[in-house]
């Protein structure tokens, strides 16, 4: 696909969390792009409520810059439309949208940004990367592999976090906000030196 440059942004960054909607899957190793979205938006007194695109949306300002935090509600599988949509509403090039996820082929609590990169796999990158025709946009994945063999990833990645998880969550999740303030703050580079190289364990 051809991206034609516009005229005027409208935002300066499309920031995305995946995840799959309702209250049986908040709390899920797959909701942690959600979740992290939701850290954003509740430290920049921004409110993520508002449907635009098949996706809940939010406009504030991070870091100085301007931008909009949403929410595909099409599931994790199927959340290219809602993205490929949203860039377009806002006149954004793919290069100003960064794409939060999980990943199961990550260490537990670790975190990677990079630039561009293939889905690996993942269903909902591979449906962006599809609906974009592109796959060089920032993500930040964030890693879910328990450190033991997983028999059903499917499974898996949709359990809802233990009792006993949910403070080391809100940590990681914590964490995985810091990256993405950041990047936009000091730019891919610096923020991917000091993202990637933290120790995954050291969760404070």
């Amino acid at each position: 696909m051809f991206w034609r440059r516009p005229a005027k942004l409208q935002a300066d960054w499309l920031i995305v969390g995946l995840g799959n909607p309702g209250e049986e899957y908040r709390l899920t190793p797959h909701n942690l792009g959600f979740l992290t979205v939701e850290s954003l938006a509740q430290d920049a007194g921004i409110r993520v409520v508002r449907p635009e695109e098949n996706a809940l949306v939010g406009r504030g300002e991070l870091c100085g810059c301007s931008a909009i935090l949403a929410k595909p509600l099409s599931y994790m599988n199927r959340s290219g439309g809602p993205v490929k949509q949203l860039l377009q509403r806002y006149k954004l090039l793919p290069e100003r949208l960064v794409v939060i996820y999980d990943e199961l082929d990550l260490p537990w609590g670790s975190l990677r940004l990079k630039q561009k990169g293939s889905a690996a796999g993942h269903n909902g990158m591979q449906s962006i990367v599809d609906s974009l025709g592109t796959s060089e946009f920032p993500r930040l994945r964030i890693g879910i592999h328990p450190g033991h063999p997983v028999a059903n990833g499917a499974k898996y990645v949709l359990r809802p976090f233990g009792q006993a998880e949910v403070q080391e969550v809100q940590a990681i999740v914590g964490r995985a906000a810091d990256a993405v303030r950041d990047m936009l703050a000091e730019g891919a580079e610096k923020a991917m030196a000091r993202c990637n190289r933290r120790d995954p364990e050291s969760l404070e």
